[in-house]
C-alpha cells in the first residue's frame, strides 16, 4: 500500500478508477484507508508551499471558517472517530456512549489561537496515521465488527471509516474555496493549486466485492 500511495502522488490521472470516479460506499477497505491516507497529502500539497501563513488564521468573509478553524474541525472529528475505532477493535460489542466527547476546553481554545496552522497540520497528521495504523491492522471480516450506542446509533467499523472520509470531503471542499477566496494561492506553483476534484483523479482505488 505504501508504494502505491507514493508512486501515486507523483503520477497524473490514474489508468484504473480513481477517488474521484467511485462512491466512498463502493470502495474496498483497502481503498478506504488509502483515501484516509491521502487527505494527509492534500492538505501538505495545499498548505506547505503557503509563504504568509498567519492569513490562514483568519478569513477573508465573515461568517465563513478559515483555513485554521477547518483544520481544527478535522482533527475534532479524528478526537471523535478514533476513540469508537480503537474500542470496536479491542473490545467484543463495546458501548461507545461511555467514551466521553471530545470538547476544546478554554485552556485548548487559547493554545490553539497561539500555534500555526502547520502545528494544528502535524497534530491532524499523527492522529490521521493512527487511524490508518489501527484500520491496517485489521483483517476485513473485522470491519463488520460493531459498537453500541443509544444517544446517536449503533456503528460498525467500516461505517465509521466511511464517516471520516465523507467528513474529509466535506472539508477540504471548504479548504479550497477558502484557499481560493483569501487569496491564499497568489504565488504558489501549479501543483499547489490543484483543487480538490483534481487531486481525487490521482488516487488510485480497488472496489468492494459486495459477493
Amino acid at each position: 500500500m505504501t508504494t502505491t500511495i507514493h508512486k501515486a502522488a507523483h503520477l497524473g490521472p490514474q489508468p484504473g478508477p480513481t477517488a474521484g470516479d467511485v462512491r466512498i460506499a463502493d470502495l474496498s477497505n483497502d481503498s478506504l484507508i488509502i483515501r484516509l491516507h491521502f487527505t494527509i497529502n492534500h492538505l501538505s500539497r495545499w498548505l506547505s508551499p503557503i509563504h504568509d501563513r498567519e492569513r490562514m488564521d483568519r478569513s477573508t468573509l465573515r461568517g465563513q471558517p478559515s483555513v485554521k478553524e477547518l483544520l481544527i474541525a478535522m482533527r475534532e472529528e479524528e478526537r471523535r472517530v478514533f476513540p469508537m475505532l480503537y474500542l470496536m477493535a479491542t473490545q467484543n460489542n463495546p458501548d461507545l456512549d461511555k467514551i466521553p466527547p471530545p470538547v476544546i476546553s478554554p485552556e485548548q481554545a487559547v493554545y490553539d489561537g497561539t500555534r500555526t496552522v502547520l502545528s494544528i497540520q502535524s497534530e491532524f497528521r499523527r492522529l490521521r496515521q493512527s487511524t490508518c495504523s489501527l484500520l491496517r491492522s485489521l483483517p476485513d471480516s473485522a470491519w463488520l465488527r460493531v459498537g453500541t450506542s443509544r444517544r446517536v446509533h449503533d456503528w460498525q467499523i467500516r461505517g465509521l471509516a466511511e464517516t471520516l472520509i465523507a467528513h474529509d470531503e466535506d472539508v477540504l471542499t471548504q479548504m479550497d474555496l477558502a484557499l481560493d477566496r483569501d487569496g491564499l494561492r497568489d504565488g504558489v506553483a501549479e501543483h499547489g493549486r490543484s483543487h480538490l476534484y483534481e487531486m481525487l483523479k490521482i488516487v488510485p482505488v480497488t472496489l468492494r466485492d459486495r459477493t
